[in-house]
């Protein structure tokens, strides 16, 4: 991720919330954070009904999986450490990651609590103690290279604001965005509790900064259908071979 050369992201659009007050920049930073003040959390570990159950994070696509494709677009970034919120690999299985990945586990309580009780375990890691801002994403998105570069470039120091995220044909899209470490935690900290509390009731007080979704930069994968449309999409996507004569 770039320093102090990052370049904001354009076109802000108003939340509806009145203008925060300006803050002092965290110490050592100019412009946007510098990445080891940058962390991510990623959701993992949903029930996934409409797909029968499979984890759909770990969905082929592309000769690859959602997983494993976020994973390298943030530590191409330098976007770490990265915490995984749901059932951690099997002892013995493979989950080797990128260079530089510095990977954790947790499982919200109770377990399939939600998104609210996911984050709230997320930032409950000693990881994440000293993290400025951190982007939390979906485990299945189909263009996670996409979302992360976007969200890299955000700097919440423009405006000021606690929150930069997309928004696709009008609805937030909570889990594609880039949030103030503690203005989420003195959000979770208002909420009576986090068990199947909605992100909405979470985030949706915190002076944000849309981001328009006009291409489908944010879809994810929830049904058999989004998974062909995934497929298609990367297909159409990658270099073809040239034809031997």
């Amino acid at each position: 991720m770039a320093g102090s050369g990052s370049v904001g992201l354009p076109g802000p659009e108003s939340s509806g919330m009145a203008s925060a007050p300006a803050r002092e920049p965290a110490p050592g930073s100019a412009g946007s954070p510098a990445p080891a003040s940058v962390a991510a959390v990623v959701l993992v570990g949903g029930r996934a009904r409409r797909m029968g159950g499979a984890a759909k994070h770990l969905l082929a696509l592309g000769g690859s999986t959602p997983w494993d494709r976020t994973r390298a677009a943030l530590a191409e970034r330098g976007i770490t450490p990265v915490v995984a919120v749901g059932d951690a690999p099997e002892r013995g299985a493979s989950d080797a990651g990128p260079e530089g990945e510095v990977l954790s586990w947790v499982r919200e309580e109770p377990p399939f609590g939600g998104p609210v009780a996911a984050l709230a375990a997320a930032l409950a890691r000693p990881e994440l103690a000293g993290v400025a801002e951190f982007l939390l994403l979906a485990g299945d998105l189909a263009r996670p290279e996409a979302v992360i570069a976007r969200l890299a470039e955000a700097d919440l120091t423009a405006d000021p604001v606690d929150a930069v995220a997309f928004r696709a044909d009008g609805q937030p899209q909570w889990l594609a965005g880039r949030y103030r470490a503690a203005a989420v935690r003195d959000a979770l900290a208002a909420l009576d509790r986090v068990d199947g509390a909605s992100c909405r009731a979470l985030l949706g007080g915190l002076p944000i900064r849309w981001v328009p979704d006009e291409d489908g930069t944010t879809a994810d994968i929830d049904t058999p259908d989004d998974l062909e449309r995934a497929r298609a999409e990367v297909a159409g996507s990658a270099p073809r071979s040239e034809e031997s004569s």
